[in-house]
């Protein structure tokens, strides 16, 4: 805000003066400063390209109240051998967590170049993101039949056969518990005063349900696939 033609260059420089200066930062791997600099230059430079071509609103970068996620590069981090733990080496001296993904995954993550290592809170605990070097493989055969598929409003897919495929509809079927556990949030909210331990319990509770519709929603529009590139998610 206060520097003019702001670069990638001075964002990377400013994390080692920040660092000097906060402690919470230096406590933090270099690489990972590094990756949350990279982000802030993304929202500063797309500021800068909607500038030049007169796009209203231009998207001035926002500062985030709540970061919910730390990326790491190459150090910062350690996996064991066999795949099981992974251990963060910074400052901050999180320790060591325990992955939870299917075998055929854990091979990958074990025999594939791992680029970067996300850390990602949800509202049911840490989940780890890999990005491995892996190029995306899915068996098929060709039978040489077309079919022509048209999205719709009332229905998700329809063919040309006039075949339509129904929404799921999985937000107006939580809806009730959705409002069930606002309504207990709200009620448990003390305005200017410290919030009690029953209301960031009925915090986490609303954050569940609303991950879990999140979760069925994107799980219907674009299923898992075993082998996909940029690396596996949702490891916890």
């Amino acid at each position: 805000m206060d520097t003019k033609k702001c670069t990638r260059a001075k964002m990377q420089a400013l994390c080692k003066s920040l660092a000097s200066e906060f402690p919470f930062a230096k406590k933090l791997n270099s690489m990972a400063r590094q990756a949350h600099a990279d982000r802030a230059w993304q929202a500063v430079n797309r500021f800068y390209k909607n500038c030049r071509e007169g796009v209203k609103p231009a998207g001035y970068p926002k500062f985030k109240k709540h970061n919910r996620s730390v990326e790491y590069k190459t150090s910062g981090w350690k996996l064991s051998n066999d795949g099981y733990t992974l251990t963060f080496t910074d400052g901050f001296k999180a320790g060591i967590f325990s992955l939870y993904c299917n075998g055929k995954a854990r091979e990958d993550i074990l025999r594939s170049k791992i680029n970067r290592v996300r850390v990602v809170r949800r509202a049911d605990g840490f989940y780890a993101q890999f990005c491995l070097d892996i190029e995306r493989r899915e068996q098929g055969t060709y039978t040489g039949d077309v079919v022509g598929i048209d999205l719709g409003i009332k229905y998700f897919i329809k063919d040309q056969n006039d075949n339509p495929t129904l929404c799921p509809q999985f937000l107006r079927q939580s809806e009730q518990r959705l409002k069930k556990l606002q309504r207990q949030l709200s009620r448990r909210y003390r305005q200017g005063k410290k919030q009690s331990a029953n209301y960031h319990k009925a915090r986490r509770q609303l954050g569940k349900q609303h991950l879990k519709v999140h979760r069925q929603r994107r799980d219907w529009a674009i299923p898992p696939t075993p082998l996909s590139k940029g690396g596996y998610g949702g490891m916890r």
